[in-house]
């Protein structure tokens, strides 16, 4: 599971100097005040930086010392970074400025450019304190902005300020807002004076980086950042245009996610979320208040994502992937809770959710989300707590001891829950299949089922490592593996491959991964440069070869289910929207054809997310998700990218405002049109229009 990561999260510049002896320590804390992690800054008398920084959440973690120099200005002048990412591949970045060049290297990225002013160098793999250089250059500056290298602009706002408390010394802080770097906002608390520092980041429903003695004062920053955040976010969910009345999608060639073929030209009818009518283009002639022409598109059900983990930020990025559904398979319950609210209530912009009950057990290694368990009492209390709460499904984690395995399962089904999740540790695929799981998360999970031995401790970085280097070597048309394949099709087990997202175990330092070579131009430079670096540690040819053939089988192992009738669905746990994408073409590489691909993320979506009742399918009386798009997705799986118009909880969503917004590269140049007639007219039978809305 890829949770949101501290490394990417905070991708700015570190502390001015005045020249004498100082040193910060930070602590990072996770659920419930865990401690994680922490940062030290030492600055000495000639005003050189370093940053000792360690974070390890879920068994891994970016590890890395740092080496900052400034210049009178504060902008670095040299930088030097040493150590190993999330995943363990090897950190070595260096940037220097003589004279008029700028020069820096990342692995086999190796720039130099023309420097005639100063700009603040953004690394690609930084340490969280990486945004005080950018706080102190500003404040120098005495602007709210200051150029990037590579690219780019740093805009900077106070946003509030509090004061915070420490034993009784006092000081007051202020929240920033930067934008610029990567899709979203970065809200930072930092200290006031001449020189200040970043002095807390808050990731809400995740974890606490603050200085050492302030973190009592969590709660309030955390409120106040949640309020500001609000703010952004309910003009963002402003964006899309409201259906309110009966709306008429014309000339629509609609795809049947269980037939997989294509109806003749159609008009479809909405209103308030519902599909109420589908008939021959032209046949009814019932007034509405908005027609949409789609022009001879087809027209899609909205996407399913089965494995995502939402944050506020990232809803706008599924819709408009034509994300309508998103079933999130681990969060803060609380955050989630209050997410899904937001969403009913038009607060937020993100998919339909389907809340999955996440389920660990206590250990070094625990994922720190949802419950956090001992005992069998543990576990059905927050099984109970799922139920209560409506969650259809519960996902149990590394941690969770084995030994009360087989009695929660058989309780989460008492109340009625689906259960999947990881293999714990210690155990096999083979051992939660005969433990009553429903469904296994990730390719990864499954192919350990033939490399671990007794002791193998799959909560360490041994759980990617391991088939990366060992599934080259495995027979797929073994007695093992066939055998296995049986044991899940006579289980009825759901496979949730994510193989997008398993990409990572192949991609070499400079490459981007193939899920996403088609969308990285579009995405903001900052991104893209991150999508371009190794994340395993692969030191020469030879084990790069080695891993691309292991994860080769592993794409053609979800074929070999998939045609042996396992259901599969089409999650991510990656880049919210776009990896969805990747996935279906992975699907379809595996030996799906389109239309097949396009299925698993609608039909199948709905069936394993129970509710396939009302989604997944366009019909009469279901939930009016509707996707509109150019090209043939379902003879091109590639041209799901090109969607003109999303349509999901009553509302017309335009990708390319959303794209625009969130600093990314359109897909699509064509408009639609949405024709808007006046309300009496439409219920009184005429056909007057009030004008229309161009969609870009």
């Amino acid at each position: 599971m890829k949770i949101k990561e501290l490394s990417l999260l905070t991708l700015l510049a570190c502390s001015s100097s005045l020249f004498a002896e100082e040193q910060y320590s930070y602590t990072i804390l996770v659920d419930k005040g865990v401690k994680a992690g922490e940062q030290i800054v030492k600055v000495n008398d000639e005003g050189e930086i370093s940053v000792r920084y360690i974070f390890k959440d879920n068994g891994r973690g970016p590890e890395l010392d740092e080496k900052i120099s400034l210049n009178k200005d504060g902008f670095i002048t040299d930088y030097q970074a040493k150590g190993n990412t999330t995943f363990g591949s090897v950190i070595n970045e260096r940037f220097k400025v003589q004279g008029n060049s700028a020069s820096w290297s990342t692995g086999k990225d190796q720039t130099k450019v023309n420097y005639q002013q100063n700009a603040l160098y953004l690394p690609v793999d930084g340490s969280p304190y990486l945004s005080s250089v950018a706080i102190a250059a500003l404040a120098k500056s005495g602007k709210n902005s200051l150029p990037l290298l590579p690219s780019g602009t740093l805009t900077q706002e106070v946003v509030s300020e509090l004061i915070v408390d420490n034993g009784g010394e006092k000081q007051q802080v202020q929240l920033l807002v930067q934008t610029g770097v990567g899709f979203e906002p970065n809200f930072v608390w930092a200290t006031q004076g001449e020189n200040p520092r970043l002095f807390a980041y808050l990731a809400p429903g995740y974890l606490t980086l603050v200085e050492e003695g302030w973190q009592q004062n969590a709660k309030a920053m955390l409120e106040i950042q949640q309020q500001a955040e609000t703010q952004l976010l309910e003009k963002l969910a402003t964006l899309p245009k409201k259906l309110n009345g009966l709306t008429l999608v014309r000339n629509a060639r609609i795809f049947d996610s269980q037939t997989l073929k294509l109806s003749a030209p159609s008009d479809i009818y909405l209103l308030r979320g519902k599909i109420t009518s589908i008939v021959p283009t032209g046949s009814l002639h019932s007034p509405v208040e908005h027609e949409i022409d789609a022009a001879n598109r087809i027209v899609l059900p909205g996407l399913f994502d089965m494995h995502g983990h939402l944050s506020r930020w990232e809803g706008a990025l599924h819709l408009a992937a034509g994300v309508t559904t998103l079933r999130d398979m681990g969060n803060d319950n609380a955050t989630l809770q209050s997410m899904i609210d937001e969403i009913d209530t038009d607060q937020l912009l993100a998919p339909t959710i389907v809340p999955t009950g996440f389920l660990e057990g206590e250990s070094a290694y625990s994922a720190r989300n949802g419950f956090v368990i001992n005992d069998l009492a543990e576990a059905k209390h927050a099984i109970d707590w799922y139920a209560a709460h409506g969650y259809p499904q519960l996902k149990i984690y590394n941690s969770f001891p084995k030994d009360i395995l087989k009695d929660t399962v058989s309780y989460a089904h008492s109340r009625g829950l689906r259960v999947s999740g990881h293999v714990p540790a210690f155990l096999k695929a083979e051992d939660v299949i005969a433990a009553g799981f429903d469904e296994i998360q990730h390719i990864n999970q499954l192919m350990l089922n033939f490399l671990v031995k007794p002791d193998t401790d799959t909560r360490t970085l041994d759980r990617f490592y391991l088939p990366a280097k060992q599934v080259a070597d495995l027979d797929l048309q073994s007695k093992a593996v066939q055998d296995f394949i049986r044991l899940l099709k006579s289980h009825n087990v759901t496979v949730d491959p994510t193989l997008a997202t398993f990409d990572f175990l192949k991609k070499t330092d400079g490459t981007v991964g193939e899920p996403w070579r088609a969308i990285v131009t579009h995405l903001p430079p900052d991104i893209q440069r991150a999508y371009a670096r190794a994340e395993l540690d692969i030191p020469d040819e030879a084990t790069a070869e080695r891993y691309a053939k292991s994860y080769a089988k592993m794409i053609e192992f979800v074929g070999m289910m998939y045609k042996a009738g396992i259901p599969v669905v089409a999650g991510t746990d990656e880049l919210a929207g776009f990896t969805l994408q990747g996935e279906l073409e992975l699907l379809v590489k595996a030996g799906l054809t389109a239309s097949e691909a396009l299925q698993v993320a609608t039909l199948n979506g709905a069936r394993y997310s129970n509710v396939e009742q009302h989604k997944g399918q366009i019909k009469v009386g279901f939930d009016a998700d509707l996707l509109l798009v150019d090209g043939d997705p379902t003879q091109n799986i590639s041209d799901i990218r090109k969607l003109a118009l999303v349509i999901t909880q009553g509302k017309a969503i335009v990708p390319t405002d959303l794209y625009q917004k969130l600093g990314v590269k359109p897909f699509v140049t064509d408009s639609i049109k949405i024709r808007d007639f006046a309300p009496d007219q439409a219920q009184g039978g005429g056909k007057t229009s009030t004008g229309h809305r161009h969609l870009h």
